[in-house]
Parts: structure tokens; sequence; C-alpha cells
């Protein structure tokens, strides 16, 4: 079905450059629409174009968090919880699980925008941060999954390097990775979530499995110790490391809702917010714990300790099936799959986020950026593929105080604005139910049931200014600053937890960004209307 036309005024979006690079694309779109890849972008999906079988979208969706939570991409950060934060086996799995729980509730909460806007994630962020603010936070959450990506073809080159015992160069599985996410992504959500159904259940079997053949090793688990190491530094470590576990999981807040746009209008937002909350949360503990399980191995058993020095997490993951010689090979090469499964979702909701940021951006097709997206994080990964580590270290807390910040407040906009002072919103609105000029229907009347007035989320003369949040994100990234612990920089308030600091980043990121945004907002919508 192709994407009926929005409609919108002249006068309601900004004056952009009218360049139309589209009009060459737009030949090649009708040809590929012929073989089924999707040409909606970031369109809002429309009640009567969706599924009116809730129950099916959510086995769907299900087996989608099962495949893209349950994988490697999770499993690689807790994966460093001893050799990076010297953390002692008890430790990390307090600090990981309950981090990462955390994240999922996140995770959770922004999951519920979706069945009753209809929109992507950052098109619904566009109530918060306006027309022109969005484009900026648009780049950041691209940023994030472009990050991920890079992340699953490096442990994707380290898999079948250790595999073929060096004789695959790392580049080979980067390539692989890459390509075949790209592939699957340019044909769309349908297609999208009908290949994470299968390769669910083969990657999580592996993962049983190698609970199973690895667990002759478990017994070598205790026998790291951290206790030469400063108490202090322990600490900081401790909080650097929550913050990493925190990310993994609540950087799906960014994309989350892009999933859930199928479901019918009326599914209520607390179905979705549990589901998503128990769908990310069950795979995710179940790979997090093995991923911090064979780290603590990696210091404390020889066999794992050589892979690890050899070939990084891949040699992990191969040491894991080693006993099982030839079928243990196999099993490694099935959990590339999961790179893969993870690779697909980033590379779809990247193209969306880009197509935010201008007009006539949004006017080129998505697969035209999914092209672009997939060129970027495959140089970037070519590049970066020695240093796993550290580009896990560094990227995923950054996104993490930005998750911290979008979340707290939507939580504001939702529990205290829409809900209380919705009559402040006069442009969203129109009082005295006046027809919303591109439905045709009273907005007064959907008013009490939405909280939103989702048809305007194109329209430059509705959506809000974006004043109060960009200026709460601004001092939220002030917070992150002084609050965050990293390689190349300790904020003054992290430096005081030992010697490599504690990352308090996403903490100060919220409590400030969410003292802010209240006060902000309500001024915004007193005296500027929206």
């Amino acid at each position: 079905m192709k994407t009926p036309d929005v409609i919108v005024e002249e006068t309601t979006q900004p004056v952009e450059p009218q360049i139309r690079p589209w009009k060459l694309l737009q030949k090649y779109s009708d040809k590929l629409d012929a073989l089924g890849v999707e040409q909606r972008g970031i369109e809002r999906i429309q009640p009567w174009e969706r599924s009116s079988n809730k129950w099916e979208q959510f086995v769907n969706v299900g087996m989608f968090w099962l495949s893209a939570a349950g994988g490697l991409s999770t499993m690689s950060t807790f994966v460093l919880s001893a050799t990076v934060f010297e953390l002692e086996f008890k430790q990390a799995c307090l600090c990981g699980m309950v981090s990462q729980l955390l994240g999922c509730a996140i995770a959770g909460y922004c999951s519920s925008m979706g069945p009753r806007s209809g929109c992507r994630q950052m098109v619904t962020a566009r109530y918060l941060f306006g027309w022109w603010f969005v484009k900026f936070v648009s780049m950041i959450g691209c940023l994030g999954v472009v990050g991920w990506a890079v992340v699953n073809c490096v442990l994707g080159g380290q898999i079948l390097s250790a595999v073929s015992d060096g004789k695959v160069p790392i580049w080979v599985g980067i390539l692989i990775v890459a390509l075949v996410s790209f592939f699957v992504s340019v044909f769309g959500i349908k297609h999208l979530l009908k290949v994470e159904k299968f390769i669910a259940g083969p990657v999580l079997l592996m993962f049983f499995l190698m609970y199973i053949s690895s667990s002759n090793k478990f017994k070598y688990l205790t026998d790291f110790s951290n206790a030469d190491v400063d108490r202090l530094t322990i600490k900081g470590n401790w909080l650097s490391f929550f913050a990493l576990g925190y990310s993994v999981t609540g950087t799906w807040g960014t994309i989350a809702s892009d999933y859930y746009i199928l479901f019918p209008e009326s599914t209520p937002s607390w179905e979705i917010g549990i589901f998503t909350f128990l769908a990310i949360a069950i795979p995710s503990t179940f790979v997090g714990v093995l991923g911090l399980i064979i780290n603590t191995l990696a210091l404390s058993e020889s066999g794992f300790k050589a892979a690890y020095e050899a070939h990084g997490m891949g040699g992990l993951l191969h040491e894991g099936f080693s006993r099982w010689n030839g079928f243990g090979k196999f099993c490694t090469v099935v959990l590339l799959l999961s790179l893969i499964a993870n690779n697909i979702i980033n590379t779809y909701s990247a193209a969306f986020s880009l197509q935010l940021t201008g007009v006539w951006m949004a006017k080129i097709p998505r697969w035209f950026w999914a092209i672009l997206v997939t060129v970027v994080y495959l140089v970037a990964a070519l590049i970066g593929r020695d240093h796993l580590s550290t580009i896990l270290g560094n990227f995923l807390p950054m996104i993490g105080y930005w998750i911290s910040m979008y979340f707290i407040m939507l939580l504001e906009e939702n529990v205290i604005f829409r809900k209380f002072l919705l009559h402040l919103y006069a442009k969203e609105f129109p009082p005295n139910g006046e027809e919303f000029e591109e439905t045709k229907t009273p907005v007064s009347l959907r008013s009490k049931k939405q909280n939103y007035n989702w048809e305007a989320w194109n329209n430059y003369t509705v959506l809000t200014h974006g004043f109060a949040a960009m200026i709460s994100f601004l001092g939220g990234v002030g917070g992150a600053v002084v609050g965050m612990a990293q390689v190349y920089y300790i904020g003054p308030v992290a430096a005081h937890f030992g010697e490599y600091g504690g990352d308090l980043g996403m903490w100060l990121a919220l409590g400030i960004s969410g003292t802010m945004y209240p006060f902000l907002r309500y001024a915004e919508l007193k005296y500027f209307g929206r």
C-alpha cells in the first residue's frame, strides 16, 4: 500500500532550502516499490492503516525483542565487568542486573507513545523539542544507533577471526554483518519483524548451550578477587559500570515506539509499557549474566584468558564452546545472527532520525538514508576494529545521558502538563471546538482521550517552540559534564571516586533537566502559547 499524502498547508512549514535531489531518487523508489521495499518514511501511521489484532502484534514484537535484546550486542556491555572495571562476579551481578532493569523501565515507558501516536519515537519528540530543536536531538539518537552498529560489526569480525584461528581477517566479518543488515532493513518494518522472529529461537538456544558448555569452568569464578584494589576506586568503577548497564537497555527508549506503530490506537499504554519492560528485561538478563561469567573467567581461568588476549570477546565466545570442538564452532557462528538482528534495527531506525533533520531530507526515500548510514558505520567499524572495549566504554554512557534527559522531560510532560494543564495548549487544541485544518475534526472532542493532537505532527505552526526542552537539555548536559567519568575526561564530581572516577553523569543530567523543565515549560506555555 502506498503512503497517503500528508496534507500540510504551505504556511505550516518553515522555509528551508528547496533543492530537488529526490526526483531522481523517486524514480528508483518506484522500481524498488515493486520489489516490496517500504517507501514510508517519518509519516504518521493513521489508525485505519494499522492491524486490528493487537495480540498478533504482541507476538510479533515479543519475538522481535527476544532477538534484539537477547543477543551479543547486549552481552558485549557486560563483557567489561572484570577486565575493564575490576569487579568481582557478585559485585558485577548486582550492579549490572539492577542497572539494566532500570534501563528497561525507561524503554518501556517510552514505547507507550507508539500506539497512541502512530509516529516514530523521534517524531513524537517534536512535541517536546519543537520543529527546529528536534533536529539536534535526532542526530544524537542517530549517533547512538550508529555507535551500536559499529560495535556489532567489530564483534562479528572478532567472532569469525576466533573461529577460524585468525585465518579470516576481522574486516570480513564486519562486511558480512553490515551488508546483510542493510538488505533486510531496507525492506521495511513488516519484513524486519519476520526476520527477527526467525532469528530469535536459534540465537537463544545457542546462549543456553553456552551455559551448558562452559559450566565446567564456573568453579573458577570466585578465583578472581579485587581485594588489592583501593576500595574507593572499586566504588567508582561500580558507578561507572552501573551507568554502562543502564545505557545498554535504556537506549532502546530512543527508538522503542518505532515498533509499536502498527498496534491499534486503543491499546492501553500500561499494557505496552509492562510488556516492553519484560520483553527486554528477560532476554537481557539471560545473556547479561552469561557475559559477566565469561568475562570474569577471562581473569581467573587460563583458557579464557588466552582466548580474550588473542581475539577479544569473540575469543571468549569461542572458548565457551571449546569443549564441543567443531559443533562449538558452529554454535559460535550462529551467534553472529544476533549481531545482524540488532544491526537491522539500527540501520532501520537511524534513517528516520536523518529524515527529521530537514524538510528536503524527509523527501529523500528512507532506503537512501539506510545506504548512507550503512556506509558510515562500515567505515567506522573498519577503522576502529581493534578497539571494541574503548568504543563501548566511551560512547554508551554518552547515549545514557541523553536518554535520561529525554525520559524525565517526557514523563513530566505527560504527567504534569498533558494531564492537568491541557488548557494551556491553545495552539494544539483550539478552543470552542474549532476544527483542526488537516482533519476537519473537532480537536476538543479528542483531547480528553489522547492529550496530544497527533494530526499536528508535521505542522510547524502548531508544534511547540521547544525552548523549555532545549534549555533543560543544555542544563542536563552541564550536569553530565561535571559527573562523567570517561577515559578522555573525568568531571570534578566524578573525580571524587577513586583513581578512575565514578560516572554520575546520568543522575546529574536527569536531576537537572527534571528540575528545570516544569518551570520552563509552564512559562513557555503561559507566555508563548505552545
